[in-house]
C-alpha cells in the first residue's frame, strides 16, 4: 500500500495525489493538464509522487483504449523521460513499466496516425530508459531542428522534410539563404538505435519517418564555416542537460 504522505510532487506532499488520479481515471483527457502540474511539470520535472503513480496508469491504460489510453501512455511516459540514468525506478517500479511498454507497442502497431506515432514511439523509448531520444524525435514530426555549429558555434537550422533536407545558418522560412544539403547515412548502414528505429517504422507501415532517419543520423555542413558534423549528435548536444 502506498503511503502517499510520505511521498512529494510539485506542492510537497502528497496526499492528495490519489483523489487526482481517481478524477484522471473518470476523465483523462479532462485531467491531463492538471495531472501534469502536478506530477510532471512543463514535462521536465518528475517527483517521488510521479512515479509512484506509474502501477495506476498502467492499470489505467490497461482497461481502456482510445484518447484515454493514449492520454495515459502521455503522462506515464512523460514521467519516466524525466528518470535518470540507471535510476533505481527501472527496478522498483518493472511490472507496471513492462505493462506500460507492451501496451504502447501494441498502439504503435495499431495506430496508422502520423501525428500520434512519433509521441508514441518517444513514449516507448522511455520506458526502455533511452535517454535524449525519448525526447527529441519530434524535429522528423515538425521538419526542423535547431543545434549549433560545433566549431563557429552559429546556430543551424536542420531541415528534414518535404521542402529538402538541408542546413541554414539564417532563417529559410523568411528568405532566400544558402542551404547545404544534408548527407544521409545509408540505411544499410545504420547500426545501434538509429537501425532499431528505421526498422520499426519501415515495419509500422510509416515510410514518412522512416525517409527521413538516415538524415537525422547522417551529415550536416555548416554553411558558414563548412564543418562537416553528425545531425544525431548536434541533435543530442542541444538537449542534453
Amino acid at each position: 500500500m502506498t503511503n502517499w504522505s510520505t511521498l512529494s510532487d510539485v506542492c510537497g506532499a502528497a496526499d492528495h495525489v490519489p483523489a487526482l488520479l481517481d478524477r484522471f481515471e473518470g476523465d483523462a483527457s479532462g485531467v491531463w493538464s492538471e495531472l501534469m502540474d502536478h506530477l510532471c511539470p512543463q514535462l521536465d520535472t518528475a517527483f517521488s509522487a510521479s512515479f509512484a503513480a506509474l502501477p495506476r496508469l498502467a492499470g489505467l491504460a490497461s482497461r481502456c483504449d482510445g484518447e484515454d489510453r493514449q492520454a495515459a501512455l502521455s503522462a506515464a511516459g512523460a514521467i519516466m523521460a524525466c528518470a535518470p540514468g540507471g535510476s533505481d525506478v527501472f527496478e522498483a517500479y518493472s511490472a507496471p513499466i513492462a505493462a506500460l511498454h507492451r501496451l504502447t507497442d501494441q498502439c504503435l502497431r495499431a495506430d496508422d496516425d502520423p501525428e500520434n506515432y512519433i509521441p508514441l514511439l518517444q513514449r516507448l523509448l522511455s520506458f526502455e530508459g533511452v535517454e535524449i531520444w525519448d525526447r527529441c524525435l519530434e524535429g522528423l514530426q515538425t521538419g526542423e531542428y535547431e543545434v549549433d555549429c560545433p566549431c563557429c558555434g552559429v546556430d543551424l537550422f536542420i531541415v528534414i522534410g518535404e521542402n529538402g533536407c538541408f542546413s541554414a545558418s539564417d532563417d529559410y522560412s523568411l528568405r532566400e539563404v544558402e542551404k547545404v544539403p544534408l548527407r544521409p547515412a545509408k540505411p544499410a548502414e545504420l547500426e545501434g538505435l538509429a537501425k532499431r528505429l528505421y526498422d520499426r517504422t519501415l515495419a509500422d507501415g510509416h515510410q514518412f519517418m522512416a525517409r527521413g532517419l538516415p538524415y537525422l543520423f547522417g551529415r550536416a555542413t555548416c554553411p558558414d564555416c563548412g564543418t562537416a558534423c553528425e545531425v544525431a549528435d548536434r541533435v543530442a548536444a542541444r538537449w542534453r542537460p
